[in-house]
């Protein structure tokens, strides 16, 4: 069924303030996917507040056009979903590798992250990314061990002590 021109220009209006709202993008094929398939990928998107469109590649070359999602234009071509993520660099590249776990069916031919192409076979590494919560929480980790471990250190003097006087002690007797 044909879309209408005013109809094409509101498709490339969202794409493109959802592109622009986007740290990162991801492109895949879905070539051979069931419905219940694709729905159960959108249903992982939702969880993982990641967006998917379903665009021709002609609208969404134009959508994509002077943003930082424009680094996968080269890979628009065949049936493809763009995922699109506000938050997360890695959620996009985590939705595709648990879904690909279960379907083969979807092919991931690239990701966009904060305006840099990166390869397909590059998903597993953007995908283990940590989140924000995440990352917050390793970086204050590594700030309390320092603080910790001079807690331990203050705290042991008195048992090094302790015990001194109590070996003298045994040895009294």
């Amino acid at each position: 069924m044909a879309i209408n021109l005013e109809a094409k220009k509101v498709i490339v209006e969202q794409v493109n303030t959802l592109a622009q709202d986007s740290i990162s993008v991801g492109v895949a094929e879905y070539r051979g996917l069931t419905v219940e398939q694709m729905t159960n990928l959108r249903t992982s998107a939702m969880d993982a507040n990641v967006s998917l469109r379903v665009v021709k590649n002609t609208l969404a070359k134009r959508a994509l056009e002077n943003t930082q999602c424009a680094c996968v234009v080269s890979v628009l071509n065949g049936p493809v979903v763009l995922g699109f993520s506000q938050e997360d660099p890695g959620a996009v590249a985590r939705v595709f590798k648990n879904f690909i776990k279960e379907n083969e069916g979807l092919v991931v031919k690239g990701l966009g992250v904060s305006g840099n192409f990166v390869d397909s076979n590059e998903l597993k590494r953007i995908a283990d990314l940590p989140t924000k919560d995440r990352a917050i929480s390793l970086v204050m980790a590594l700030m309390l061990a320092p603080v910790e471990k001079l807690a331990r250190s203050l705290n042991d003097i008195p048992a090094q002590v302790t015990r001194v006087i109590s070996a003298l002690a045994q040895q009294k007797q």
